[in-house]
């Protein structure tokens, strides 16, 4: 069995309220309400308990982390705790004082995602106005205030032929890494996958595009680059392998292996309200079900490449093979793989445009 080593980094979830309606969300269709928040001071020993238990990296999320008002108070402790703070934020609420107290607070990192790389694109995909104005001038204040800057371009059909704006809008504003990411499709984006998922020539021309940026821009820019499982012939290790480098609270205080676990409702999942997060880490049945290779079939078990993918993604494998214990049919070896092929080319051929966009909390 393979040691259990302390996670890396944590992301909390600390809200599922956001202004923007973004139909690729990976929150889940059944939003945590406001009234059922964790409050300041539970966050505070969550985040006292991660670090107690290896964590380096916390990373505050939401929907929209900004609309809690302790977040300043919650950097704050992070940092005291020794922990590396990356804010996720669709960067709207973040107006000048707001980066002036979270700056003094101690935040490390800003990663602001963007929908398009000008205005009628990107405000269409978020749902709200003036949203690619107000990240603009947001990502101006986080260079004016020294902290590290990433960019998340999240692509799909219905913006891939601006990939090579966004990178150079990345250049423009002094990031220093952009992640090009494909919708993966979960929560929301499942639900809108027709209107989304890129055609396999998309795919392509956008890979090109990624591995010449790459090229072009070494040694100023970081680029990473997510490419969406439908396509691919091998899983990727997802979250590093299922509750081994990652966990993740969310808003209620359930503690998962990863950002979409809850879709996976033959498991109970915790919560940090109810049980300390390193007991949950180390001996929680939902995070022991997938941990390591032993829970693996044919032909996961026994494949050289068990201990690299750790069998690709349980949701995956539930969303579209039916069973979380399935090969996620990522691979090719899996006997859903060809399935899967068909229904990206078939959805992404299909002209659907019109979002299902994610609900306002």
């Amino acid at each position: 069995m393979t040691k259990l080593e302390p996670p890396l980094a944590m992301l909390m979830e600390l809200t599922h309220r956001c202004p923007l309606k973004c139909p690729y969300c990976s929150n889940p269709l059944a939003l945590d309400r406001a009234r059922d928040e964790l409050d300041t001071a539970t966050w505070k020993r969550v985040i006292s308990e991660a670090a107690s238990l290896g964590v380096l990296q916390v990373h505050f999320s939401g929907g929209e982390p900004m609309v809690r008002n302790d977040l300043p108070d919650l950097v704050r402790h992070a940092r005291a705790e020794g922990l590396y703070t990356n804010l996720i934020t669709s960067a709207v609420l973040l107006n000048a004082s707001r980066m002036a107290v979270l700056a003094e607070a101690g935040l490390d990192h800003v990663q602001i995602s963007f929908q398009g790389a000008e205005q009628k694109i990107a405000d269409h995909v978020a749902g709200f106005r003036d949203a690619h104005a107000k990240k603009l001038a947001a990502v101006r204040r986080v260079r004016e205030a020294g902290l590290a800057l990433t960019l998340n371009a999240v692509m799909h059909r219905q913006n891939l032929r601006q990939l090579t704006e966004m990178i150079g809008l990345a250049v423009e504003v002094g990031a220093q890494r952009i992640e090009i990411a494909h919708v993966q499709y979960y929560g929301w984006a499942l639900k809108n996958r027709a209107a989304l998922i890129p055609t396999r020539a998309q795919l392509a021309e956008a890979t090109a595009i990624v591995e010449a940026a790459r090229t072009r821009l070494a040694g100023k820019l970081t680029i990473d680059y997510v490419v969406p499982d439908y396509y691919a012939s091998r899983p990727k290790a997802c979250m590093g392998g299922w509750a081994r480098r990652f966990f993740n609270i969310t808003p209620s205080g359930k503690m998962l292996p990863c950002h979409a676990a809850e879709s996976l409702t033959h498991l109970i999942f915790e919560r940090v309200t109810e049980r300390g997060v390193a007991d949950i880490w180390a001996s929680s049945p939902a995070f022991e079900a997938y941990r390591g290779t032993a829970w693996m079939a044919p032909p996961c078990q026994g494949c050289a490449r068990a201990e690299i993918d750790w069998g690709g993604c349980r949701c995956q494998a539930l969303a579209l093979a039916g069973d979380a214990a399935a090969t996620d049919p990522a691979c090719g070896l899996s006997p859903h793989h060809e399935a899967m092929v068909a229904l990206a080319e078939a959805e992404s051929a299909a002209g659907i445009e019109e979002f299902a966009y994610r609900m306002i909390s």
